[in-house]
């Protein structure tokens, strides 16, 4: 029992959402819709443009019947985190992944406010119980780089937030407008200015340097990347900040970089063969037991998020109540009004906080916090959570290092050292073993163990295999908002992210991890399985709304009706 051994204050609270007219409406609807078929069926001329009437209006309506079980239920959860004051001590670590592609695409300047923005979070003991992975699948010296100078600006900008207790931790935001002072403020606007143009300078160190130049001047330490191709290249791991060695006392977290091995010859499998090689890295060097992860370009935009995510994670009554805590997706810079849905609100307030009342919400791919055992695979049992009881069977799971199947073991049965790690650095040969692109070969990664392949989404698949272990997550909402990103902010940008999604809930809806197969010989639960359909055939209604739009001009030109007519013989 999670919260009762940690004290007799609660952490969370699940609070029903009362919709009494939305589901008035919605079961209108559904019975409107349900008697346009009865309709169809009982008067059914045989025309051909009727009966396409009649099979889009059947899908439209189990459509419906999906959005109306996925919003049945609404829920939120509430944090406490000013109750974990008497527990303090005891707050566990959490290691913190990053990941990044292209430094085009993505410059390194968004990542390292990304960083910035994580290093300065508030969180007892930060030094010693947070640790910063950036994965760089584009293994560019300018990303590391970037980070390098990162971590030195860490050492003025993480004691100036702690120091005035800035809000947005994220350097690019914070400096964008000017703060209100005071006449008694006369310190804090000299650390201000300050800062801004450490910040400047940073800046221009960052968008001023070139890849030759830092290959040719770097005084061998960026040797490794030299003659390194983006996809077949060697690991490349580097300690940039490692705290428990500093003797400024500053008290931020470690900062690692990780550039996992590729190959032409093995596939990477992108975003999820990134995050399986971060947890692995991760485990070797500080294997703490809960995870963040986080798109480069989302920044903190609540420094007590962590602490909120704990009330969640430590709070309930078992652990399978929560195996992981997602936070809803916001952004800033969005177009007036959104024309292009990219805030998702509706898809929050009505379906999100709807299927977080079912076995939990969705997993979406960052702003997300995991139980390192259940991406482990560890499955839900009647005493509580089952591992793995051989050696044998730790190896065919995990691969062949001995030194991560040991730390595997350490978070299955909870055996984690209290001890403060004294240098990552000692292990970072043993953590370019398993961050090799043949490590995965002959084991579980990337099918009951990690993140999930075989999807473009490989978030919502990764999520729908921890919910068909019987496990249960959290939609966490606080303010203000968790995390923020960029949102795209143009229509093609929009539609390419939208192809990606529709092409990823195709691959899932028609290979062997459909949902409805998940919950005939898993543990995912009918209405959780009824909830991931309503959005795994999203991109299947549009050949029906297709359809259906050009009926009536088809009806028109032809002089033929396929709408009900106002008065319906009673012979018929």
């Amino acid at each position: 029992m999670e919260a009762a051994a940690r004290g007799n204050k609660k952490l969370q609270e699940r609070v029903p959402i009362r919709r009494t007219a939305w589901r008035l409406a919605d079961l209108a609807i559904l019975f409107l819709l349900l008697a346009l078929l009865l309709h169809r069926v009982l008067h059914d001329s045989g025309a051909p443009w009727r009966r396409a009437a009649l099979a889009c209006e059947a899908w439209f309506t189990f459509m419906w019947l999906l959005n109306v079980n996925a919003k049945w239920s609404p829920v939120r959860f509430d944090t406490f985190p000013e109750n974990l004051a008497e527990r303090i001590d005891e707050l566990p670590a959490v290691d913190m992944f990053v990941t990044t592609a292209d430094p085009v695409l993505e410059p390194p300047l968004v990542t390292v406010n990304t960083v910035l923005s994580l290093l300065a979070l508030d969180y007892p003991a930060a030094g010693e119980k947070l640790a910063c992975y950036v994965s760089d699948d584009g293994c560019s010296p300018l990303t590391c780089y970037a980070l390098r100078e990162a971590a030195r600006f860490a050492r003025t900008w993480v004691p100036f937030c702690r120091r005035h207790g800035v809000a947005v931790r994220a350097p690019f935001r914070y400096f964008s407008s000017t703060p209100e002072f005071g006449p008694a403020d006369g310190k804090f606007l000299e650390d201000w200015t300050f800062m801004k143009s450490e910040y400047e300078k940073l800046v221009h160190r960052i968008e001023d340097a070139d890849e030759p130049s830092l290959l040719r001047h770097g005084g061998g330490e960026f040797a490794e990347f030299l003659d390194v191709e983006r996809g077949n290249h060697p690991t490349i791991i580097k300690v940039l900040w490692d705290n428990n060695r500093s003797r400024t006392g500053d008290g931020f977290p470690r900062l690692i970089y990780v550039s996992r091995e590729k190959s032409p010859n093995l596939h990477h499998h992108y975003k999820a063969g990134a995050m399986n090689a971060l947890t692995r890295v991760s485990a070797l060097m500080t294997n703490a037991p809960f995870m963040l992860n986080l798109d480069c370009d989302m920044f903190v935009n609540n420094p007590r998020v962590v602490l909120h995510a704990m009330c969640l994670l430590l709070g309930f009554d078992d652990e399978i109540s929560c195996a992981f805590v997602q936070t809803p997706q916001k952004f800033y810079g969005a177009l007036k009004d959104d024309p292009f849905g990219n805030q998702l609100e509706v898809s929050l307030m009505k379906v999100g906080r709807g299927i977080a009342g079912l076995q939990g919400i969705f997993y979406c791919g960052t702003g997300c916090f995991h139980r390192r055992k259940v991406i482990y695979g560890m499955r839900t049992g009647r005493e509580g959570t089952t591992g793995y009881s051989s050696n044998k069977e730790l190896h065919s799971k995990f691969g062949s290092s001995n030194n991560f199947k040991e730390s595997a073991r350490d978070v299955i049965y909870g055996n984690l050292s209290t001890e403060p790690i004294v240098d990552i650095s000692s292990c970072v040969d043993v953590a370019k073993e398993v961050a090799a692109c043949n490590y995965e070969i002959g084991t579980c990664w990337g099918q009951e163990v990690g993140w999930v392949y075989g999807s473009l989404t490989e978030d919502v698949l990764t999520g729908q295999r921890i919910h068909a272990a019987g496990w249960r997550s959290t939609l966490m909402e606080i303010e203000p908002p968790a995390f923020m990103g960029c949102a795209p902010n143009g229509g093609p940008a929009c539609l390419t992210q939208l192809k990606r999604w529709a092409s990823g809930f195709l691959e899932i809806l028609i290979s062997r991890n459909n949902p409805i197969l998940t919950t005939t010989f898993k543990s995912l639960q009918f209405r959780q399985c009824l909830a991931y359909l309503h959005s795994y055939v999203w991109p299947v209604r549009a050949p029906f709304e297709l359809c259906y739009a050009l009926l009536g001009p088809y009806c028109l030109l032809s002089n033929q009706s396929f709408l009900p007519k106002k008065t319906v013989s009673t012979s018929h």
